[in-house]
């Protein structure tokens, strides 16, 4: 007799967090206290915008208590649009310091991602071609422009314009305002009382940090004294 041969049965898969997703109160998961991820009123408009297009397509992640260890955007998205239960996944047997560097690294991790300029911008054309809001992409409609723009050489734009003798008037003062998003520019042009159109806007550039200011603050002068 032939000996019988041993077949190892391969390992059991792990157990994760999102193979059961259940629809709990929105009212009862408990933000996370110190929280490190914020969320501005805009970017809570984009995801309520986003949700109400696609409907929820990622569960929030809670800890066994019902405190929440991702998805606190997606929440007040959905308090913004009323809803009453939300898909929800829990990390089971998980120690405290894991809960911890998982909320940060959820948010961390798809920032260290990057874009390929080229191929972003055709996806942006076609769904501009066939009539998708681009905005419910989370870029704004400036960057969309900025990204779709041909591009151009100055100096054969120029070629045509009528010349100048008399010399360029320079600024008594210059100032340097750096914006978030296409709202606060908005936001900025109504409190000037002033419109920013495609013709008074000129090169809209890449986002970059806000340069230091020190010590830099208008004050009204005081009235004088009446003598």
């Amino acid at each position: 007799m032939k000996p019988k041969s041993r077949v190892s049965s391969p390992a059991p898969e792990p157990e994760w967090p999102a193979d059961q997703v259940e629809r709990r109160p929105l009212a009862a998961l408990i933000p996370y206290a110190r929280n490190a991820r914020m969320h501005s009123e805009a970017q809570i408009t984009q995801l309520a915008a986003s949700i109400r297009e696609w409907g929820w397509t990622v569960p929030v992640l809670v800890d066994e208590d019902g405190t929440l260890i991702a998805g606190h955007g997606r929440v007040l998205a959905g308090q913004k649009l009323g809803l009453e239960t939300v898909p929800v996944t829990v990390a089971r047997g998980w120690s405290e310091a894991k809960v911890k560097a998982y909320r940060i690294a959820d948010n961390k991790l798809a920032l260290n991602a990057d874009w390929d300029p080229t191929l972003l911008a055709l996806e942006m054309a076609e769904l501009r071609d066939i009539g998708i809001a681009v905005d419910l992409t989370g870029f704004s409609l400036v960057e969309i422009d900025s990204m779709l723009a041909p591009d151009s050489d100055p100096r054969r734009e120029w070629q045509g314009m009528p010349d100048y003798e008399q010399d360029a008037a320079k600024a008594f003062r210059s100032i340097t305002v750096h914006f978030d998003d296409a709202e606060a520019v908005a936001d900025f042009a109504r409190l000037l009382g002033v419109s920013f159109t495609d013709k008074t806007k000129s090169i809209w550039h890449p986002p970059h940090a806000p340069e230091p200011t020190l010590g830099m603050a208008y004050v009204a002068e005081a009235p004088a004294a009446a003598e």
